[in-house]
């Protein structure tokens, strides 16, 4: 019983993380992002590959995860810069369907539908059965660090600008606000936070596969969101368990 439940509120501490994530972003500059399910697949895919097939620690899978979530999302916003908000919506969840099929497909790269197996969790031989509590208690810091990060924004001068943007875009640049840059950090922050909770998550669990991160992962965050109240940061985590 003891271990069903540490095992429940450390998935409950990741989607915290993806919450947050989402959060930042649509509570904060209001931008709506559909491929959360993406940037949490390629950040448990990039530390995973890079854990076992190139044998690196898994303190660096965890930060290769963080850049590649971040790159993703940078990459992400930079290319619709031209759209509206509605049309960043719609490619963000385009992202997640192609992150997914590249996954199910490119079986050099991603082992296809098969997944990825024996993915290491930190000290799991020594551990044994005490690993899903040491386990809790890194997702717990990690979580724990990341919702003072997103209070200290969302109090700071940079996140009156993101909400201001938020309210009015236009109105904000005309402020002297250089609001391309303000959004494309905001979801560059926030697709690496999805990218480390995609590694914790597939550290956790040692498998994961491209069936493990459709598109329904985006809706429960957003559930967790809406419910625990949309630009809360306590709220989000809140909603996320």
């Amino acid at each position: 019983m003891l271990s069903y439940l540490l095992f429940i509120a450390t998935v409950g501490g990741i989607y915290g993380l993806l919450a947050l994530s989402l959060n930042l972003i649509w509570g904060g500059a209001g931008m709506v992002n559909l491929g959360l399910a993406g940037f949490f697949a390629v950040g448990a895919y990039a530390s995973a590959l890079l854990t076992t097939s190139g044998g690196a620690p898994i303190l660096g899978g965890w930060a290769i995860a963080l850049v590649a979530g971040g790159a993703a999302g940078l990459i992400v916003t930079l290319s619709t810069t031209r759209l509206r908000e509605d049309y960043l919506a719609i490619v963000t969840l385009g992202f997640a369907e192609v992150v997914r099929l590249v996954a199910a497909n490119e079986i050099w790269l991603t082992r296809g539908t098969d997944g990825i197996s024996g993915i290491p969790g930190p000290w799991k031989a020594a551990l044994g059965q005490n690993f899903n509590t040491v386990y809790f208690a890194i997702v717990v810091v990690l979580l724990g660090l990341v919702f003072v990060m997103m209070r200290r924004i969302d109090r700071s001068p940079y996140g009156r600008v993101l909400r201001a943007i938020r309210e009015d875009a236009q109105v904000a640049q005309v402020a002297g606000k250089p609001v391309l840059r303000f959004k494309a950090e905001a979801f560059a922050l926030s697709a690496a936070i999805a990218g480390l909770a995609g590694a914790l998550y597939g550290h956790f669990t040692s498998y994961i596969a491209p069936d493990l991160f459709l598109p329904l992962i985006t809706v429960y965050i957003f559930l967790a969101v809406a419910s625990g109240g949309t630009g809360r940061p306590a709220g989000a985590l809140l909603g996320a368990y």
